[in-house]
């Protein structure tokens, strides 16, 4: 764990080892905390040593720059900022954002998805998927009683929302006078189609974000199991390809959990997932 001291310097100031006990600074404790729910997660659940796979060593630098609305995976560690307090708090308070940014690193090492359009859309997506899927293996909770929001408390209290996404209904996380209201469609019947935000990948991950939610739901249980399972047999099988667009995920989502659980419910619950979106296969 390393300080920037609000400053933009990278890595900074080393503020925390691996081992040692938790310092008075809360920012830097949740941070740890997060990083180590992570690297947890992905090697409990799918047998995953570390980001890369390979144990790499897991950094992170907070108290990056003044006000920073933001929290990134540069590639080769994590960066936190605090927030400015009129929109967005400290982004260390939420684990699935930490999480879902390192899943990012998990992408980049794996399906190295483009970072446009429905690729980039599944790029995010994915993200939020591990995101959510951290925050409820650390919270120990099944699919039905998870909240399948990416980053409740992360809003100001003035900022009228209650997270950056739902999974859930995509599209009611936020309608603010400041933020404007969520854009993001559930269905395909509401695709984004802009050149903004390298085409939407924020706006429509929304799509393959509630597919998983409804396939995670169907099937009950801890969601990291069986539908986290097909989606991480996705993104690391090697079949999944750059620009790969939603149909393409789709289809290989259909083909891992045939080949994982044959044809029974979990294939069953994937399928229905897509269709409900709107989402074809091949």
């Amino acid at each position: 764990m390393y300080d920037a001291r609000h400053g933009t310097d990278l890595p900074g100031h080393k503020v925390r080892g691996e081992g040692d006990e938790p310092g008075q600074d809360a920012t830097v404790n949740r941070a740890h905390a997060g990083l180590g729910a992570t690297f947890e997660l992905f090697l409990t659940a799918y047998g995953r040593d570390s980001i890369d796979g390979s144990g790499l060593p897991m950094d992170a630098t907070v108290h990056y720059d003044e006000d920073y609305n933001n929290a990134f995976w540069n590639g080769e560690q994590m960066v936190f900022g605090d927030g400015d307090g009129e929109i967005f708090l400290d982004f260390t308070v939420s684990v699935d954002i930490i999480g879902h940014e390192l899943a990012h690193g998990v992408t980049q090492y794996t399906a190295n998805l483009d970072y446009f359009g429905q690729s980039g859309a599944l790029n995010e997506s994915v993200s939020d998927v591990f995101g959510a899927l951290i925050k409820q293996y650390t919270l120990g909770q099944t699919a039905d009683e998870a909240d399948w929001l990416i980053g409740a408390g992360l809003l100001a209290p003035r900022v009228t929302g209650t997270a950056l996404r739902s999974m859930k209904e995509p599209g009611t996380a936020y309608d603010d006078d400041v933020l404007g209201k969520d854009p993001q469609p559930a269905t395909m019947d509401d695709y984004v189609r802009t050149g903004r935000d390298n085409g939407g990948v924020h706006i429509n991950s929304g799509i393959p974000n509630h597919a998983f939610y409804l396939a995670a739901t169907t099937l009950g249980g801890h969601a990291w199991e069986r539908a986290g399972q097909v989606w991480y047999d996705v993104l690391t099988g090697g079949e999944l390809e750059q620009d790969a667009q939603f149909t393409d995920f789709a289809t290989l989502t259909l083909k891992a959990a045939r080949a994982r659980y044959g044809e029974g419910e979990e294939l069953q619950a994937v399928t229905k997932a897509w269709e409900r979106v709107g989402v074809r296969t091949l």
